[in-house]
């Protein structure tokens, strides 16, 4: 059995260390991402990380693990921006007001996938002139959904959150032990 970690996110793969867990390979799947007409945030986020976990090809006792996260406010998806406008656009939009994290992961051993969106809510602050023009220079915004990530420098835009704080970073822990443990693979092993 293979743990193959379908995502190219360095983030997914140091959560998955923290829970001892290296996996045997790492194949991001060349998926189209873009939603599809008048696609909910949740259902979008689901959809994508199943079809992440259905286009790695993997041997029949393989375990694959994908995740898909989505920032959302209200039933607008803010995808990975494209350029450093877009991501002032997105940020500008997201300040002072509440905004949903929804991580979709998807498991698949065999034919069978097991699948769970984990929802988070998240406030960040308005941020002034200095402070976006800095973050945007940082380039961190680059690859995150919604331009921002919550472990790096956006984190002293992030006042409040309600929910799961790995599963704004991309991968949320407690869920996506339960499932790989319920997928057969043995999260909870001892060391030799």
């Amino acid at each position: 059995m293979r743990l193959i970690l379908g995502s190219a996110s360095p983030r997914r793969k140091d959560l998955l260390a923290q829970l001892g867990i290296t996996p045997d390979a790492i194949l991001p799947p060349d998926i189209d991402e873009t939603p599809l007409r008048a696609e909910l945030p949740r259902p979008y986020a689901a959809r994508i990380a199943k079809a992440k976990a259905e286009a790695i090809t993997a041997g029949e006792d393989d375990i694959v693990l994908c995740a898909d996260t989505t920032v959302a406010l209200g039933r607008r998806i803010l995808g990975k921006p494209e350029n450093a406008g877009q991501a002032a656009e997105f940020l500008v939009m997201l300040g002072g007001r509440r905004h949903q994290v929804i991580t979709a992961v998807a498991i698949r051993r065999g034919s069978r996938i097991w699948t769970r969106e984990v929802v988070s809510d998240v406030k960040m602050k308005r941020l002034s002139d200095i402070e976006l023009n800095t973050y945007l220079d940082s380039g961190e915004w680059q690859g995150k959904a919604g331009a921002y990530g919550i472990q790096g420098l956006a984190g002293a835009f992030i006042p409040w959150i309600s929910g799961s704080f790995t599963g704004i970073v991309g991968l949320p822990m407690a869920e996506t032990a339960a499932m790989l443990a319920t997928a057969g693979y043995p999260v909870h092993r001892r060391a030799a």
